[in-house]
């Protein structure tokens, strides 16, 4: 089978997913794509310039798989002539009615925001199959649904809520986790020969919440507690202040500040580390997380967003916290008796997420619905693994 790949912001986790798909995938999946960049100018002509290329070569494949991030309805409505018949599956990586806003972006404000979401919701109506990453992240965007659409004067077609919910499943996001144990330590470093170290691999961005995660570690400090630090992660021209002034007021704990250049140097560093305090307000799977969890980091979570899809509800209570003082009680306990921390104890709940176990699960829905479209979700929604 011959899956065509539709891809408007090609970069990061996304560009990860779509191209570690095609290498593992017993299907040819072909890739059609734009640089992920100017994310707003993607979602309204990406689709013009994705049709072009689509057009522009022999065959129209089996299947289309487009990310949330393409207008499906107007690249549809572009191909007509050869798309009749054609199987599109959406696959919502984040969406627009319930991603948080950056406070730097004037558009909610003067609302100029809402074509966006409209976008997804269409894409979804016109779609086959609706595919989210986290049942999270599907329960989100098919409860917010309704009142997205009442915004609006009238004829706002309610009823086509349960025809999105019907359609839709969770599809857990691929991921090459098995690369990271080429660099694993062939000698692990006695722990008690050294403080712990803290580890933050996520964007330097504001729905990661930065704010948080350094207050709990300034806090640490001001009361003598002796940790390490390494700050991962991309960083942007414009970046949270409360980076500089980690920088600063944490100085004597850094070890690492800054992107890491290579990815042994990053995978290295979540070998290293012991403890990952998330203070996310937004993740509709988390993959930075999932990746310190696959390299034996111990995380500590708020217990809300994809997080506890990751851990079984038997083992959460070593890894959940309820607000900011529990996540300081937690996070000073770890530090202080680092016997506490499990490392490995997280990895078995993540592997399945490695494609060499998806890759087939992937491939098989997608023959499925190619062929013959009989493939029905589930009564929860979930497609297990």
């Amino acid at each position: 089978m011959n899956i065509l790949l539709l891809e408007p912001y090609l970069t990061g986790s996304r560009a990860a997913w779509a191209e570690g798909y095609a290498a593992c995938s017993g299907h040819r999946v072909d890739i059609l794509s734009l640089p992920g960049r100017h994310w707003k100018w993607r979602m309204h002509g990406g689709a013009v310039a994705l049709a072009k290329q689509f057009l522009e070569r022999e065959g129209p494949g089996d299947l289309l798989l487009a990310s949330g991030m393409l207008d499906l309805t107007t690249f549809l409505a572009l191909i007509r002539d050869r798309s009749a018949g054609l199987k599109t599956v959406l696959y919502f990586h984040e969406n627009q009615l319930t991603y948080p806003w950056s406070p730097r972006d004037g558009d909610p404000a003067a609302r100029r925001d809402l074509h966006y979401g409209f976008i997804n919701y269409v894409s979804a109506l016109a779609a086959d199959r609706v595919l989210f990453n986290s049942e999270y992240h599907r329960r989100e965007f098919l409860g917010v649904l309704p009142g997205f659409l009442k915004a609006f004067p009238d004829a706002r077609g309610l009823e086509n809520c349960e025809a999105i919910r019907r359609k839709s499943r969770v599809l857990p996001l691929g991921l090459d986790l098995r690369r990271f144990d080429a660099h694993r330590p062939v000698h692990d470093t006695p722990k008690d020969l050294e403080p712990p170290l803290i580890l933050w691999n996520h964007r330097w961005e504001y729905d990661k919440n930065p704010e948080d995660f350094f207050r709990a570690l300034f806090t640490l400090q001001e009361e003598g507690v002796d940790f390490r630090l390494a700050v991962l992660g991309e960083s942007f021209q414009e970046q949270p202040a409360v980076f500089a002034e980690a920088r600063k007021r944490l100085e004597g704990c850094i070890v690492h500040f800054g992107f890491a250049d290579t990815f042994e140097q990053y995978s290295g560093w979540l070998w290293r580390a012991d403890v990952l305090p998330v203070t996310a307000i937004h993740d509709f799977f988390g993959v930075s997380v999932v990746e310190a969890m696959y390299c034996h980091c111990h995380p500590l979570l708020p217990k809300r967003l994809a997080y506890p899809e990751h851990i079984p509800e038997p083992f959460r209570d070593d890894f959940f916290y309820r607000d900011q003082s529990d996540l300081l009680r937690r996070l000073k306990r770890l530090l202080l008796d680092p016997r506490l921390v499990q490392r490995g104890g997280t990895r078995r709940f993540v592997e399945g997420y490695d494609w060499s176990v998806l890759g087939p699960v992937y491939d098989a829905l997608f023959d499925d619905i190619a062929r013959d479209g009989r493939d029905q979700p589930a009564s929860n929604g979930f497609l297990c693994i």
